[in-house]
């Protein structure tokens, strides 16, 4: 198995920026484009558990727009093959000073395009010094 083909890579990157731009624009058409349409999707949020597509998407459609502002930071996508890839990122939001994000995404190479199958996102007390 080759990794991180550039090609690859490039192509995961730009989803990846893509949702973040949606993200922080709540745009919800995208956010839910983004996602794998199936029940075996998941996605672990700070506050929710969320298994299926279905309670994701709800999710996001009821979703505050307020406060979704955030930077990245550290960054990494690592592309297995030409169709797995997994982005990480650690992400910081004002509103909650002192505090860290992370965040993980599993990418499938789908023929309708790439699709987020499992996310992980949670906050920790950032590390003195970081």
């Amino acid at each position: 198995m080759e990794v991180d083909l550039p090609d690859v890579v490039a192509e995961v990157t730009a989803q990846f920026q893509r949702y973040e731009q949606a993200l922080v624009s709540n745009d919800v058409a995208v956010l839910d484009e983004l996602f794998k349409n199936d029940t075996r999707t998941l996605r672990y949020g700070i506050g929710e558990n969320l298994y299926g597509y279905g309670e994701i998407a709800a999710f996001r459609s009821a979703r505050s727009p307020v406060g979704l502002m955030r930077r990245t930071a550290r960054t990494v996508i690592t592309a297995y093959g030409r169709d797995t890839a997994v982005a990480s990122t650690l992400f910081y939001r004002d509103s909650v000073p002192g505090k860290v994000g992370r965040q993980m995404q599993t990418w499938i190479r789908f023929p309708e395009g790439w699709r987020i199958v499992a996310a992980h996102v949670s906050i920790i007390d950032e590390a003195k010094g970081a």
